[in-house]
């Protein structure tokens, strides 16, 4: 079956140049060209834009002239390129749940939508994302089911410059449907699991550009698959608005704690989170503690039953709280005095993201990108070690005023390299690279 699928790749599929696409429409608006001129002639001119399109794609930094570093980069003159290259962006996320993964598809919208971007959302109709993107006015795609989804794409995905799989089972839709589109596919990996399996590596050969969300993960990438080069690219917060006052449940959560210190956690119940290690760390801290506290745990998973059951065996019923989904968990963390995450496996950890920007200590494991996150702006323990876990937010608990400091480099850290704005350049610029 794959021998017949790539002989049809190739023959229909091949590599032949992209089509000339119409001028972006955002939001039913068409985005004028002359305004793209003026602005790109603040910064240097047509020669500029000359100069972009002959310049080796390989090579990141040279994008621009004068070997200039993309954190360097004008938004503006972004922006001004891609109104005059008129590209198509379609972005593809079927997932039902909301977790990091469709929160940061929405945020990407969200920045290229900013910029003017002729950008879609091609998602499950009914569920989470299609609802908040259509809250927020964004232009969304919404299909009923997987097939739907893969069907669009074979028919529509050629309407586009460009694919871009926020999952692994968009990965999937986008490569398998690449006879029908012929269109370049860009896949954000968010998890730092090894690729196994022939499906995995097919899945890869017919990917054009991956982008890890962290260091481990692309350390994973060009371990697993040789010959890759991926680019990293973090998540990032929402800085364009501001900070969120606490929600209404939270401040009343806190007036029924009364002077009980909060800690809490977001992660989805499921082995990779293990969630049973915060548990026992929890148990351990109650002996111990400098205060009285109470554990919120944000999150669903198949591991609800067990965890509730280890929750009782240590008779942690009136200290360890499962909070199940929140649908506006950033209102919560103002209440926050302390943020943990327990994950045996983590791409990144966007959520320790918000914590940083609410200046909220966090406590972490060193699973995958958490190591690199929260290294120097947060305490670190070994994967699986609930002693340490327990030990480090007593710490914080104990002397709060001794991490100041540490969750001042934090919050600063966050807005500088984890801001929306900074991730859409960074997009823009990979999409201006992968078109030539």
């Amino acid at each position: 079956m794959l021998l017949v699928w790539l002989f049809f790749y190739f023959k229909a599929a091949g590599f032949g140049t992209i089509s000339k696409i119409p001028e972006p429409a955002v939001n039913g608006e068409v985005a004028e060209p002359a305004e793209g001129a003026r602005l790109l002639s603040e910064y240097g001119g047509q020669n500029l834009h000359r100069g972009f399109k002959s310049l080796p794609l390989r090579q990141p930094d040279n994008l621009l002239p004068e070997n200039r570093p993309i954190t360097s980069l004008p938004a503006r003159l972004i922006r001004a390129q891609a109104l005059l290259s008129g590209m198509k962006i379609l972005q593809i996320n079927t997932e039902k749940t909301w977790r990091g993964g469709e929160r940061q598809t929405l945020l990407t919208m969200k920045g290229l939508i900013r910029e003017r971007l002729d950008a879609r959302l091609l998602c499950l109709d009914g569920h989470p994302l299609a609802q908040k993107s259509k809250e927020l006015m964004l232009p969304v795609i919404p299909v009923k089911n997987q097939v739907a989804a893969y069907k669009f794409l074979l028919a529509h995905g050629r309407d586009y410059d460009l694919l871009h799989a926020q999952t692994s089972r968009a990965q999937s839709l986008a490569v398998l449907s690449k006879p029908g589109h012929r269109r370049r596919v860009v896949y954000t990996r968010r998890v730092d699991f090894r690729p196994k399996g022939t499906a995995a590596r097919f899945k890869y050969l017919f990917t054009d550009q991956v982008v890890a969300i962290s260091g481990a993960i692309k350390q994973i990438l060009a371990e697993s698959l040789p010959g890759k080069e991926p680019l990293v690219i973090g998540s990032c917060i929402d800085t364009t608005r501001d900070l969120l006052p606490p929600a209404s449940k939270a401040l009343e959560l806190k007036k029924d704690l009364g002077n009980r210190k909060i800690i809490a956690s977001a992660a989805a119940l499921v082995p990779h989170k293990d969630p049973l290690t915060m548990v026992r760390a929890v148990a351990r801290l109650r002996r111990n503690a400098a205060q009285n506290f109470v554990f919120l745990h944000f999150g669903q998973g198949e591991l609800e039953d067990e965890v509730r059951r280890e929750i009782l065996h240590l008779h942690l019923d009136k200290e360890y709280l499962l909070m199940g989904f929140e649908n506006n968990l950033e209102g919560f963390f103002p209440v926050f005095d302390l943020f943990v995450m327990s994950s045996s496996e983590e791409g990144l950890g966007s959520s320790v993201l918000e914590a940083f920007r609410y200046r909220v200590p966090v406590v972490s494991t060193m699973a995958g990108g958490l190591e690199e996150l929260v290294q120097g702006r947060g305490l670190l323990c070994p994967v699986g070690d609930c002693m340490c876990l327990a030990r480090r937010m007593n710490q914080i608990l104990r002397s709060p005023d001794m991490f100041r400091d540490l969750v001042q480099d934090a919050h600063a850290y966050v807005l500088e390299k984890h801001s929306l704005e900074e991730m859409t350049r960074q997009y823009i610029l990979l999409y201006h690279k992968m078109m030539g």
